[in-house]
């Protein structure tokens, strides 16, 4: 069984009356790494699942002396699928600040409903991370160089869920990525009062996946789809909140007609992304191989800064007349532009981004070296 990047990091802030709250897409293994921290937890713990009835009612009451009855000598309380909990954050914190000594890790699938529930009443009180599909850092504790190289296309086809690395028959992942799409993809949001229009959301995500690679414009999407550019943002927004796509602003600085404030959008996971449109064929015989690889190292370097918590600011750079780089990363060591390809070419360096950013370093990232850079 892999071991998950943030776990160690995870288990360094299990301290006593401390909450870790553990954030993700459905299926990416929140629950196997909650089972993998409280197997490995020298104490006592008590695990719970929040759509449980029973665990519900456990949690019910909401008062100190039912907290200290049920947690009497536990260390460690898992709670998978926390934000099912009514009220869940109100009871964490009573249970931190009223138990002595214990420690709490939560998971929950809905990003933006359980930090409406956990946020506020937790200040202070907790950490949370993101758990995304395997990257392949991950990956590749059990991959030696040469099968990672021969499973490059089937991570540009299939992606990363951890049960699609993990099975080697390619139908058993297009019918488990076609389950996860139709039946948990968009569950949470759909969960919410006042979303109701789930073909609109699927037009939606249909139309950034064939943008892949490209700025998405609201208005377009808007008049395609034939609802408001209010609406577009708002789904868009809660899609990224739910860990489906996330964005990519433009990094604009030092010139007037740098693009600041188009975006792109990628996919957390390509096998989603495939999925959301129906295409799983080789690479062979499509037309979009470079967005799929755009989108994969895109994607694996935003993993990498999630789950090691780099603190990188990503973005895409472009100007009025269509120099661009597909990704400009500023942090603490300087600014860096990566420009992606498919074939085995060097891509040149966009002269205006040159003289405007001598300081930057460029790089192009291919079949050769994506392995150092992921």
């Amino acid at each position: 069984m892999l071991t998950r990047t943030i776990q160690q990091t995870i288990e360094k802030q299990l301290v006593p009356n401390k909450a870790v709250i553990i954030f993700g897409a459905r299926r990416v293994g929140k629950t196997v790494l909650l089972h993998q921290v409280l197997d490995k937890f020298n104490g006592k713990t008590l695990l719970l699942n929040g759509e449980d009835y029973d665990a519900q009612s456990l949690l019910e009451e909401k008062s100190i002396a039912n907290y200290r009855r049920l947690l009497s000598g536990i260390e460690l309380l898992g709670i998978d699928e926390a934000q099912a909990v009514p009220a869940i954050g109100e009871k964490l914190k009573l249970i931190l600040d009223e138990v002595p000594g214990v420690r709490v890790l939560a998971t929950g699938s809905s990003s933006f409903d359980i930090r409406n529930q956990v946020g506020e009443p937790l200040v202070g009180r907790s950490s949370s991370y993101v758990l995304l599909p395997f990257s392949q850092q991950e990956i590749s504790q059990q991959e030696n160089l040469l099968q990672t190289r021969r499973n490059l296309e089937q991570r540009l086809v299939y992606g990363s869920y951890p049960d699609v690395v993990l099975t080697d028959d390619a139908e058993a992942n297009r019918e488990y990525l076609k389950n996860i799409v139709s039946a948990y993809l968009l569950k949470d949001i759909l969960a919410l009062d006042g979303i109701k229009n789930s073909g609109k959301m699927m037009e939606l995500l249909q139309s950034v996946a064939f943008q892949t690679g490209s700025e998405v414009s609201y208005d377009e999407l808007a008049n395609k789809l034939c609802i408001s550019k209010n609406t577009v943002q708002k789904y868009m927004d809660l899609l990224s909140k739910v860990y489906v796509i996330f964005r990519l602003g433009g990094y604009a600085k030092n010139l007037r007609k740098e693009l600041s404030k188009a975006g792109k959008w990628y996919f957390y996971d390509n096998g989603i992304r495939n999925a959301v449109i129906g295409r799983f064929q080789p690479l062979a015989l499509r037309d979009d191989a470079g967005a799929l690889w755009e989108n994969y190292i895109v994607s694996e370097r935003m993993k990498q800064n999630l789950h090691n918590r780099y603190g990188r600011n990503l973005y895409f750079w472009k100007t009025y007349d269509r120099q661009e780089i597909d990704l400009i990363e500023e942090s603490a060591s300087g600014l860096s532009a990566f420009e992606m390809k498919w074939s085995k070419d060097e891509a040149k360096e966009p002269v205006a981004f040159a003289k405007a950013y001598p300081e930057a370093s460029f790089h192009t990232i291919n079949r050769n070296n994506y392995l150092d850079f992921i």
